[in-house]
């Protein structure tokens, strides 16, 4: 439990270290929802074992080390929510916390087995990349669905949320990962975009969802 709770915490550092490379006590509190004394005993561990560099009233610096086996966490993960949809047909609204506890399998060569039986994907069910062994990252410049004109023609590539109820309403509107969506008008008002794809027009989506969509243009 212990070493599940510190893989969760390191994992919790390094996304909030792509956000802001300053991370503080309140922010990873409030990533992982525990109050700052019981984040703050963790990060005296983390630091003892040299993966993050922290100082009295400075913020918290997760060091190579730390990026490295956040990688390491995260590339189990996203692996694992591949294995789930791909061979065991869980739907990708259902992979999340499954493979939450999955991460924690110590044991490399289970993970390398199941990424040669996916075929060593890059990107997990919902467009997220999948670290290679090496702990690298492939970064593609996707744009936000809101960032395009009237009349674009663009290609789904990933979410920028993957939450359970997200998912859900994606599956309502049956749009899912390299669906083609052509923007047929734009709100100016409130941003709303109205967009057609796979047999369904005047499909309305807010701006707050056109912003969660990671698209590329056809």
């Amino acid at each position: 439990m212990v070493s599940y709770t510190k893989e969760n915490y390191i994992k919790a550092l390094f996304f909030l270290h792509q956000k802001n490379e300053a991370i503080s006590l309140s922010d990873l509190g409030e990533e992982l929802q525990v109050n700052k004394s019981t984040a703050n005993d963790m990060i005296k561990k983390l630091q003892a074992d040299g993966i993050v560099v922290s100082e009295k009233y400075k913020p918290i610096k997760i060091t190579e080390k730390g990026k490295q086996r956040a990688a390491e966490i995260i590339r189990k993960h996203r692996l694992s929510e591949m294995f789930l949809m791909q061979i065991m047909e869980f739907g990708w609204e259902e992979v999340h916390e499954i493979a939450e506890e999955l991460e924690h399998i110590k044991t490399d060569q289970f993970f390398d087995r199941m990424d040669e039986l996916l075929g060593f994907p890059t990107t997990d069910p919902h467009g997220s990349p999948i670290p290679d062994k090496n702990g690298n990252f492939n970064k593609p410049n996707y744009k936000r669905l809101s960032q395009f004109p009237e009349k674009s023609t663009v290609i789904l590539k990933a979410l920028r949320d993957s939450s359970t109820d997200f998912l859900l309403f994606l599956n309502k509107k049956e749009i899912q990962l390299n669906t083609k969506i052509s923007i047929d008008h734009i709100e100016y008002f409130d941003g709303s975009y109205t967009i057609s794809y796979n047999g369904h027009s005047d499909v309305v989506l807010g701006k707050t969802i056109c912003d969660r969509f990671l698209v590329e243009q056809v």
